[in-house]
């Protein structure tokens, strides 16, 4: 006989992998203040989102530009590098970490998304899985981004795109699910500089930061 779904079963404290991060305290208070002020369409200050952000854990790097309505879950669980672009309205939805390299930009309403669960489960077991965007990358507006996806540098994710896996560096993805549509080329990129490619130090530096 088939199983059947039982939600008053659920409990995210089962998976013993899974940690929020911060005490109820925190979370309350990044709730109830901290992500009101961060989305607030009366502030127009990159700097002051910056600076609420990381008063609650985030890692940010200089240069960030933050516009109103962006949402995010849990700022200590957010690495961005220097000069990100975060559009209107983007959500980071990030129970398990996620790691912007430098010069990201996520458009209008994208979504990043770093949760799942156990369709198995009568439960529904919480899976979670962190999401790695490098250098160069665009996620164009109200596109998705799944659970353990890594967008490789200089790639981007088309308009109202659905990405559920790993989108190579130096590729154009569209579509639900996302496929491959054309290489990207960056004018004024000379052998030593093409977005394909990568120093070794550049990678350790990334990371090192996805940690």
């Amino acid at each position: 006989m088939a199983g059947s779904v039982d939600l008053s079963l659920f409990d995210n404290t089962r998976d013993s992998n899974y940690q929020v991060g911060r005490s109820f305290a925190v979370r309350s208070a990044w709730f109830l203040i901290g992500l009101p002020i961060l989305r607030s369409q009366f502030l127009p200050s990159s700097a002051i989102r910056r600076m609420l952000l990381q008063w609650f854990g985030a890692d940010i790097g200089p240069g960030v530009v933050i516009r109103p309505g962006v949402r995010v879950k849990f700022p200590w669980k957010l690495k961005l590098g220097k000069c990100c672009w975060l559009g209107e309205d983007c959500w980071i939805d990030n129970l398990e970490t996620v790691t912007l390299g430098d010069h990201v930009c996520l458009s209008q309403a994208s979504y990043l998304c770093t949760g799942s669960h156990d369709w198995t489960d009568p439960a529904f077991k919480l899976i979670t899985r962190p999401i790695q965007i490098h250098d160069g990358a665009w996620i164009a507006a109200r596109a998705s981004v799944g659970p353990g996806s890594v967008i490789g540098r200089h790639a981007v994710v088309a308009f109202g795109s659905v990405v559920t896996g790993n989108v190579p560096a130096n590729e154009i993805h569209g579509g639900n699910p996302a496929t491959f549509i054309k290489r990207r080329e960056i004018a004024g990129a000379d052998d030593a500089q093409r977005p394909g490619l990568r120093s070794t130090s550049q990678e350790q530096a990334f990371a090192a930061r996805a940690k």
